[in-house]
């Protein structure tokens, strides 16, 4: 089944009690307020399984462009001159053979620094040795900003299931935000069950997953914001604790987020 079949568009002023809550944020998503707990997913990064290089994603790029070897294309809308950093904007997943999962914490503490620093947001002020210059080196896949890894929102997903008295029949919204669909006129909101909700991950008219997603009853909500490495969870204690200690998951509370 299409997901446009399972998914309809409906009017963008069902994510208007968002906008209420975070007026401020509407073009990269709306970050709601803990209600009354909440927890960050940090979206999954890679290491190659051969060990680290000191050649840099944008060593890689400088040299196949001196060899006529890249095109813009390749780069997405970069800049002339601009740094490749490695992080993508967008979906991202398991690269496949040849990689392994590097958790936040596992570099974190090879730096001897933290997960997140006080007071910042999971994004580009992270994990700052791993990238000091501002490039990855070019054996890590770090984090995609903008947009939950595969593996991680399908896991999110059976976590939020577990936790809607409804399970896969739970009526749900979900906000695409204007970084997203390049419609800064009206709010793209779409409508459906949570357990089709998977399927919104590669909406073929989208570039990633919702910046928003939530229950008819609000009891939770998940926020995505596009310029961000985390994805927020928000509801009850129980349903953040199942996101904070499950396996397939990396998560963590930071007291100064609101």
């Amino acid at each position: 089944m299409d997901i446009e079949d399972v998914w309809a568009r409906v009017p963008g002023e069902a994510a208007g009690w968002l906008r209420e809550l975070d007026p401020g944020h509407r073009h990269s998503g709306f970050e709601p307020p803990r209600r009354p707990d909440a927890a960050w997913l940090l979206h999954a990064m890679y290491v190659w399984e051969e060990g680290l290089v000191t050649t840099t994603h944008d060593d890689v790029h400088q040299s196949m462009t001196a060899a006529g070897l890249t095109g813009q294309s390749d780069v997405g809308d970069l800049l002339e001159g601009a740094m490749v950093t490695g992080v993508d904007l967008g979906r991202s997943g398991d690269p496949g053979a040849g990689w392994r999962r590097l958790r936040w914490r596992e570099l974190a503490r090879g730096f001897g620094e933290p997960v997140v620093p006080d007071g910042a947001l999971p994004g580009s002020r992270c994990l700052r040795q791993g990238h000091p210059a501002g490039s990855w080196s070019a054996a890590i896949r770090p984090p995609a900003e903008g947009c939950l890894d595969r593996e991680s929102w399908y896991r999110l997903i059976g976590v939020l299931l577990r936790h809607s008295p409804s399970g896969a029949g739970t009526p749900c919204q979900a906000y695409y935000c204007p970084l997203v669909t390049a419609d800064w006129d009206d709010d793209t909101v779409l409508a459906g069950r949570l357990g089709d909700a998977g399927g919104l991950y590669d909406h073929p008219d989208m570039g990633s997953c919702p910046s928003n997603l939530w229950p008819e009853d609000r009891s939770w909500v998940v926020y995505c914001d596009w310029d961000l490495w985390g994805t927020k969870v928000v509801g009850p204690t129980a349903l953040v604790e199942a996101v904070l200690t499950d396996p397939a998951l990396e998560a963590v509370r930071l007291p100064w987020s609101r």
